[in-house]
């Protein structure tokens, strides 16, 4: 039987069927300032990520500590976390803002250590409706328009 953090470790070694996603992360905060004429749109802080692994082994959003700190994401709470490489002691940030396949949403996200890849987890795939496609390594975007939606109330 293959666990979690063995498919988890397989993708991020770059495995069979891995999907990968090229990726927009914002301070939120940062958004509503600019949205509301606080803030010029050219400052909000924002990092492109090219080739973010798409994890479902993963729950949330992982980023390195240093694109964490040059977003500015405000600490939320510490936690330890399990790691395909173990478990870390690290922290869960706030305000994130994913665009991803003209889908964005805010989410919270993990600080991994630098050199580690970032991972676009579970909980923003499904908020988004996004799903892996794993013949064509590519995400596929879910109906959000018809009575095959994703989204349920």
């Amino acid at each position: 039987m293959v666990s979690i953090a063995d498919t988890s470790r397989i993708a991020s070694e770059g495995g069979v069927g891995s999907v990968f996603a090229d990726i927009v992360v914002s301070n939120n905060e940062d958004e509503i300032l600019a949205r509301n004429g606080h803030l010029a749109l050219a400052q909000v802080r924002r990092a492109e990520l090219k080739g973010v692994l798409v994890d479902t082994g993963a729950l949330t959003l992982c980023l390195p500590e240093s694109v964490v700190a040059q977003l500015g994401l405000p600490l939320k709470r510490r936690v330890t976390a399990a790691t395909a490489g173990g478990m870390i002691e690290t922290a869960v940030h706030d305000h994130a803002t994913i665009a991803v396949k003209g889908r964005e949403g805010v989410f919270e996200c993990l600080a991994v250590p630098d050199g580690a890849r970032p991972l676009l987890g579970v909980v923003p795939l499904e908020m988004l409706g996004l799903e892996p496609d794993l013949v064509k390594q590519q995400l596929r975007l879910l109906p959000d328009d018809t009575l095959d939606t994703y989204i349920l109330a």
